[in-house]
């Protein structure tokens, strides 16, 4: 069932975009350990929902997965719908659930963050690729964790220069939080549409057997 897709794309993406607000906005923010408590909770809703939807979560995964032939054209606006619909909503908790809280927005370079972005996307997209529709990886049982530890080592990397979202939909919920400027979501929609793009067409090129 098709709503069942949608409903799965929501409860992962919104557990993904609460617990980087909850762990990212003080009081209880989670430190250093912000990236791996992020990662973590994508390992587990991947493992859910792999079977269902497939666990996009990601505007940019659906996009890449689409370009790839892996995502029904019919599905994707309603998963990018349902993903950023999640974002809001988890971003809205998390200001309710830390209210009167002031946050610091980040305030990237164009330049480093727009290659940040780009690059762990990238690195995002063609993992899960690989991992997740490739018939030479099919039933394989640690595609969450590559997936999960990709958006890990993307965070530790240069979580610093962009904030580390690698996924328009985790910009969307940073914008409501005001993590980010809504002015500066632009860079990373660019740099997340350009690596999922860019990601999908090395992935056609250099896996034979895509089937």
């Amino acid at each position: 069932m098709k709503a069942a897709k949608y409903a799965v794309e929501f409860i992962g993406a919104f557990f993904l975009i609460f617990t980087i607000g909850m762990t990212v906005i003080d009081p209880g923010g989670a430190g250093d350990f912000a990236p791996l408590a992020i990662a973590s909770v994508l390992v587990v809703m991947v493992y859910a929902g792999g079977h269902v939807s497939g666990a996009h979560y990601n505007p940019a995964v659906t996009l890449a997965a689409f370009i790839r032939g892996k995502c029904p054209a019919s599905d994707v606006v309603p998963y990018i719908i349902a993903q950023c619909a999640a974002a809001a909503g988890a971003a809205a908790l998390v200001l309710f659930l830390k209210q009167g809280e002031a946050v610091t927005p980040v305030a990237p370079l164009v330049v480093p963050a727009l290659i940040a972005e780009f690059l762990f996307t990238f690195a995002l997209c063609y993992v899960v690729l690989n991992v997740a529709t490739a018939k030479a990886t099919a039933g394989n049982s640690n595609y969450g964790l590559a997936i999960g530890f990709t958006v890990l080592v993307g965070a530790y990397s240069v979580g610093s220069i962009s904030g580390g979202a690698f996924n328009p939909a985790v910009a969307v919920g940073l914008g409501v939080m005001g993590v980010l400027k809504w002015t500066d979501v632009w860079i990373h929609f660019s740099g997340e549409v350009a690596g999922a793009i860019a990601a999908a067409i090395a992935f056609k090129a250099l896996v034979k057997d895509q089937s």
